[in-house]
C-alpha cells in the first residue's frame, strides 16, 4: 500500500489499520507455531520448565532380576573390632545398582561349500548352495536396527553410516545401507495393507497431514487412525483425493479432524478440533479488549471440563448439558462486536457450530480434539526438521509403511524395535 492509497482512507479506516498493525505476533499458545519459534525473550518470561511443586518424585525401579549379585559384608565391629564370621545372621539395609552394556562386535558366519570326489565313480560332487548363503550377507537384526536407527532416530545415510561403524565395527557404503532399507521397506507391505483393511472398517476415524520435501518438491504426510489402526501415507498434494483413495468408499459414523476443506465431509458426522479454536480464541483474548473472545474462552473451558467427566454422566445428563452449552454459544456468537478480528472469529465458529459438540454423541469413543492425529505426526516433522525430506518417493513410501506397521503395534502396547525386529525377521 502507497502513499496515495493511505491517503484516500477514511480516519476509521485509519484507525482501524494501525490497530491490526499493532497486534501481537502468534505464539505457540495462540496458533499452531512450535514453541522453539517463539522471540527469545518471551521465551525468558515463560514459567519455568520441570516438575510442579507438590509433584511426587519417582526414582529408577531396581531390577527384579539382576545377572549378578554382590553382597558387601563387614568383617570387624567398627566398636570393638571384634571379628564379624561369616555365620552371624545378615540384613539387606541399601541396594544399589551399576547397569552397563557389555561391548557388541558383530558375529560373522562363513558359509564355505565343499566338493568331494567320489571314491567309486570319480565323480567330483560339489555340495549346493545353502539357503542362509543366498541374497543379502546382512541378518535380520541387522536390518532392524539400521530400520529403527534411520526412521525412528531420524538419521541421514552419512549419520546412518557412522553409527553402524562406531557402535559395531561395521563398515557399509552408502549404496549398501540403501538396498538393506529398501529390503526391510518390503516386508512392512502387508503389514501396511492389513492396517488399511482395518481403518475401512472403523466407526471412529481422525487424520491430519504436515508438509515434507520428496524429491526436491513440496509434498505430504498423512496420517489416518482409529482406535485399532494407524496408517502413514506419503502423498504429492493435499487434497481431498488422499482420503477418497484411503477409504474407498467407507464413511465412517464420525470424522475428527481440523477445519480444512479437504478433510470435511468424509462421514456420517464431523468433529472439529477443539484445541485448534482454543489458540484461535487465546489469540483473540491477548489482542483485542472486546469481551466476546473471553466468554468464548470461559464456554471452551465448560466443554473441556464436561469432555473429561462423558463417560461418568447418564446419556440424559449428558444430552441436556449439551443443550446449555449449545444455547449459551449461541448467545455468544449472536453478541454484537465492533472488532473485526471478533466478527471474524464469531463467523468461523459460526460456520463449524454444528462440529463442535459431536464428540458428546460418543462418549469415549470419540475425542473433542485431534491431538492424537498431532503427535502421530510428531516423528515425522521431527524427521522432515532433521533431514530435510526424502530424496526418493520409495523411501517416503517405506517409511510411511514401517510407521504404519509400529504405531498400530504400539496400540497394543508392543515396542518399536520389537515390532521392527518381528517383521524383518518373519
Amino acid at each position: 500500500m502507497g502513499r496515495s492509497d493511505l491517503e484516500r482512507l477514511s480516519r476509521e479506516e485509519l484507525i482501524e489499520l494501525v490497530l491490526r498493525l499493532q497486534r501481537p505476533e502468534k505464539t505457540w499458545r495462540t496458533s499452531s507455531k512450535p514453541p522453539a519459534t517463539d522471540r527469545k525473550e518471551r521465551r525468558e518470561q515463560s514459567k519455568p520448565g520441570g516438575a510442579k511443586h507438590g509433584h511426587e518424585g519417582h526414582s529408577r525401579v531396581m531390577s527384579d532380576d539382576p545377572d549378578t549379585v554382590v553382597d558387601h559384608r563387614p568383617d570387624r565391629c567398627s566398636c570393638c573390632g571384634g571379628d564379624l564370621h561369616t555365620a552371624l545372621p545378615t540384613e539387606v539395609v541399601g541396594v544399589s545398582e551399576r547397569i552397563e552394556l557389555p561391548e557388541v562386535a558383530p558375529v560373522v558366519t562363513q558359509h564355505r561349500r565343499l566338493a568331494v570326489h567320489c571314491p567309486a565313480c570319480g565323480t567330483r560332487v560339489v555340495e549346493a548352495v545353502p539357503e542362509a548363503a543366498r541374497g543379502t550377507p546382512f541378518g535380520p537384526r541387522l536390518h532392524a536396527v539400521a530400520t529403527y536407527l534411520k526412521t525412528f532416530q531420524a538419521l541421514s545415510y552419512a549419520r546412518l553410516q557412522a553409527a553402524l561403524s562406531d557402535l559395531f565395527g561395521l563398515t557399509l557404503s552408502q549404496g549398501g545401507l540403501m538396498n538393506l532399507l529398501q529390503r526391510a521397506q518390503r516386508r512392512f507391505r502387508s503389514g501396511r495393507e492389513e492396517a488399511v483393511s482395518i481403518l475401512r472398517r472403523a466407526t471412529v476415524v481422525a487424520s491430519d497431514e504436515t508438509g515434507v520435501r520428496i524429491e526436491g518438491s513440496n509434498a505430504y504426510h498423512w496420517v489416518f487412525h482409529s482406535a485399532k489402526a494407524v496408517v502413514h501415507t506419503a502423498s504429492p498434494t493435499r487434497g481431498a483425493i488422499v482420503v477418497r483413495e484411503m477409504m474407498d468408499g467407507h464413511r465412517p459414523a464420525v470424522w475428527i479432524s481440523d477445519r480444512y476443506t479437504a478433510q470435511q465431509g468424509h462421514a456420517a458426522a464431523h468433529q472439529t478440533c477443539l484445541a485448534h479454536l482454543a489458540r484461535d480464541v487465546a489469540y483473540a483474548v491477548d489482542t483485542s479488549d472486546d469481551p466476546v473472545p473471553w466468554h468464548l474462552q470461559l464456554w471452551l473451558q465448560s466443554v473441556f471440563t464436561l469432555a473429561e467427566r462423558a463417560t461418568d454422566l447418564a446419556a440424559s445428563t449428558l444430552a441436556a448439558k449439551r443443550r446449555s452449552l449449545d444455547r449459551q454459544l449461541g448467545a455468544i456468537l449472536a453478541t454484537p462486536s465492533g472488532c473485526d478480528l471478533t466478527r471474524d472469529l464469531q463467523a468461523k465458529i459460526g460456520r463449524a457450530r454444528h462440529q463442535l459438540l459431536v464428540f458428546f454423541d460418543h462418549p469415549g469413543a470419540v475425542e473433542p480434539t485431534n491431538n492424537g492425529s498431532e503427535r502421530l505426526l510428531r516423528p515425522a516433522v521431527i524427521q522432515r526438521k532433521v533431514t530435510n525430506g526424502y530424496r526418493a518417493m520409495w523411501a517416503a513410501e517405506g517409511e510411511a509403511a514401517i510407521r504404519t506397521v509400529v504405531d498400530t503395534a504400539r496400540l497394543t502396547g508392543a515396542s518399536q524395535f520389537g515390532t521392527i525386529l518381528k517383521t524383518v525377521g518373519a
